[in-house]
């Protein structure tokens, strides 16, 4: 069966999973310590890795397994608010998004959608998180959806109880500050079965599933 997950979710020691803004020069704010530990390699299987295969890697590799369709904020895609301004953004990525699979960009102010020739296709759609997760589905060709991000966005599918599977990586930075993964999702936890490994490098692999 199909599952909704959260994959290679980085989260400080103090609970913050993004900075406070988005801009074009700063796509996650004042956040960037968050990434410090990860260059990117693996995501698409350590297969594709011209690298040690590390435990960090082995489970970021996670994150394109299986994965037929993505849902993601607005912000995941660009900084722009409001009507969609015609500038020619077509997301942080360039040309060729990682994701090569359709991706539902949750907005309140719909556009056509774009498509890329990786198989990358974005569509911008005005839906509650249980629409939003029913259109992804029906594009996943029977794959789980994988929920994008940003933390805003998490945190809505875990208070509505669509969240099947979630892997954070504590990173062990404090922020102080940004967009706080945990506000309004008192007991969480009761819901879910949690495996914990902290790996060489310092951080901390939690991987949740749904007791349902």
């Amino acid at each position: 069966m199909a599952k909704a997950c959260v994959n290679n979710l980085f989260v400080s020691l103090d609970g913050f999973a993004a900075g406070e803004f988005v801009t074009f020069d700063q796509p996650i704010g004042e956040a960037q310590a968050l990434f410090s530990f990860f260059d990117g390699r693996g995501i698409e299987g350590v297969d594709k890795v011209d690298a040690p295969v590390t435990a960090d890697r082995a489970l970021f590799a996670m994150w394109g397994q299986g994965i037929g369709a993505e849902i993601m904020g607005r912000k995941k895609f660009g900084p722009q608010t409001g009507p969609w301004p015609d500038d020619g953004w077509r997301g942080w990525w360039g040309e060729e998004p990682p994701f090569k699979t359709p991706c539902f960009v949750l907005t309140h102010h719909q556009r056509e959608p774009m498509e890329f020739d990786n198989g990358t296709s974005f569509h911008f759609i005005d839906a509650s998180p249980a629409e939003a997760l029913a259109e992804a589905s029906a594009a996943a060709d029977g794959g789980n959806v994988r929920i994008g991000g940003g933390p805003s966005m998490v945190r809505q599918f875990l208070a509505d109880g669509l969240v099947d599977f979630m892997h954070l990586v504590i990173v062990p930075v404090t922020l102080g500050r940004g967009v706080w993964l945990w506000e309004g999702l008192e007991g969480l936890e009761k819901d879910f079965t949690i495996e914990s490994l902290t790996t060489a490098s310092g951080l901390t692999h939690q991987l949740w599933n749904h007791r349902g």
